[in-house]
């Protein structure tokens, strides 16, 4: 740990009101997530002030934006430094229990739902990255050896080894699922990536077809098969695996509960699984990969472009209120159905809408002297132009109010030139230039994506904030 490091989780404990304010805390890519206890403690404005603090958000926990890699680090620093309970893996005290049931009742179904899915796709991000990067390469060197561009077996062993490690991950996509699923719904670990495993395993195809569910000549189209379902079936089949386990638990003695409930709960949970979540969510799957084939790679070109500008000015306020979430196993759906992701390109010029916005403001504020928004705005953007927006976000456009708006106007130009180009990407995760080598199919078009978008939040930001908007902004 480096000394700024260490300070800045002191300034961050300090400002939140004490280490004995903090019930738990875990972290995603750019964010430490807290359970605090009692917010009333929390100086606000001391915290959105600490040098290395790039915004807060109150949310379902109290997060506190830092940025990627750091995250992490002062994560550990809680947990290890001033002994703050864990909450990425499932043992939480009563207090954190109690915490997390109150803010969950200030919230809506629907919102807990997509909070939950976040929180079981949230840890996976850094493998679906490198997976993907590292498929995405190996896909690259294939082609360039098939075209004689290169050869030897050094490249084929190179891109042997590169489509091992991304599918490594890929290939076992629903069982860290089913894990992680477990972690969240509060069963056994093992035993929900068992169901994942069942979701792919071959002896499936077997079972389907002695009770007349597969479609020998179009296995695609068979009730049951392999990966039918995808990954919504998983979470779903872990679900009810959780809810089986407790009641099975609960009612075996203590001397046998090792042995009869994992096998009790496996066989009544497979029977279900099987023969009615993986074809009711294949169905699911299905329509929604149908549905969205009509607005996302249409062929007529003016929905392609109309979607995609919709998409990708429509995103940040979704992410604002949470609502991106509900994407995620969208693009899990049509990774599995296409072996890509087109809608994750689109919605990554929403962050390039933002950093062509804070650029047109940094022209504003330097004309008119404010050097305390040049100052935000030079920390922020080198971390907006690698795809990560909260710092904009938070620090820039949204305080602002308008910018906010004209950047997510801005950023559909992108999105709709994105769409129309028929860009696919391996996975997702930040968007951005990072992104670049995720993009499996429409590589040199998803970088003209991003030039659209940054020029499109500059030109529509420079014509509607004028310099008394920054003159009479209170941040």
């Amino acid at each position: 740990m480096v000394k700024n490091n260490e300070k800045l989780a002191q300034e961050i404990v300090d400002a939140v009101g004490g280490k004995d304010n903090i019930a738990s805390s875990t972290n995603c890519m750019t964010r430490v997530r807290m359970n605090v206890k009692d917010k009333s403690l929390i100086d606000e404005d001391k915290l959105k002030n600490t040098e290395g603090v790039m915004g807060v958000n109150d949310a379902d926990t109290y997060q506190v934006i830092v940025g990627p890699g750091t995250a992490k680090k002062i994560n550990d620093l809680l947990v290890e430094k001033y002994s703050v309970q864990d909450s990425s893996g499932s043992a939480n005290n009563w207090q954190e229990n109690k915490q997390q049931i109150k803010g969950a009742q200030k919230q809506g179904k629907f919102k807990q739902a997509l909070a939950t899915i976040a929180n079981i796709f949230i840890p996976m991000i850094p493998a679906i990255i490198a997976a993907g990067i590292f498929q995405g390469l190996s896909g690259l060197l294939g082609t360039m050896i098939s075209e004689g561009t290169i050869s030897g077996d050094v490249w084929e062993g190179i891109r042997i080894t590169f489509a091992l490690i991304g599918n490594s991950f890929l290939g076992y996509f629903a069982i860290f699922t089913g894990v992680n699923a477990a972690k969240r719904f509060g069963a056994t670990e093992a035993l929900g990536g068992m169901i994942g495993a069942m979701s792919i395993a071959a002896p499936l195809i077997d079972l389907s077809t002695l009770v007349g569910l597969y479609d020998a000549e179009q296995p695609l189209n068979s009730i049951l098969t392999t990966g039918k379902g995808g990954i919504i079936g998983v979470i779903f089949g872990v679900f009810i695996l959780a809810k089986i386990e407790k009641a099975v638990r609960k009612r075996t003695p203590d001397v046998l509960d090792l042995m009869v409930t994992p096998i009790v709960t496996l066989l009544i949970t497979t029977l279900i699984f099987v023969f009615i979540i993986m074809p009711v969510s294949g169905f699911f799957s299905d329509w929604l990969v149908r549905g969205l084939s009509l607005i996302i790679g249409s062929e007529n070109t003016f929905v392609s472009i109309l979607s995609g500008y919709i998409l990708a000015a429509v995103f940040l306020p979704m992410v604002l209120v949470g609502l991106h979430h509900g994407l995620i196993p969208i693009y899990a759906i049509q990774l599995e159905a296409l072996g890509g992701v087109s809608l994750f390109p689109v919605l990554a010029m929403a962050g390039a809408g933002q950093v062509g916005a804070a650029i047109a403001i940094y022209l504003i504020a330097k004309k008119v002297g404010d050097e305390r928004m040049k100052g935000v705005i030079s920390g922020a953007l080198p971390a907006g132009v690698l795809g990560i927006g909260e710092p904009l976000i938070y620090g820039v456009t949204l305080p602002l109010g308008k910018p906010f708006i004209t950047a997510g106007l801005g950023a559909g130009f992108g999105g709709a030139y994105v769409m129309l180009m028929g860009v696919m990407a391996n996975a997702w995760g930040p968007s951005g230039w990072v992104a670049l080598p995720l993009m499996q199919d429409g590589m040199i078009h998803y970088a003209i994506g991003i030039l659209i978008s940054y020029l499109g939040g500059f030109i529509i930001t420079r014509l509607f904030i004028k310099e008394d908007d920054l003159r009479n902004a209170n941040i």
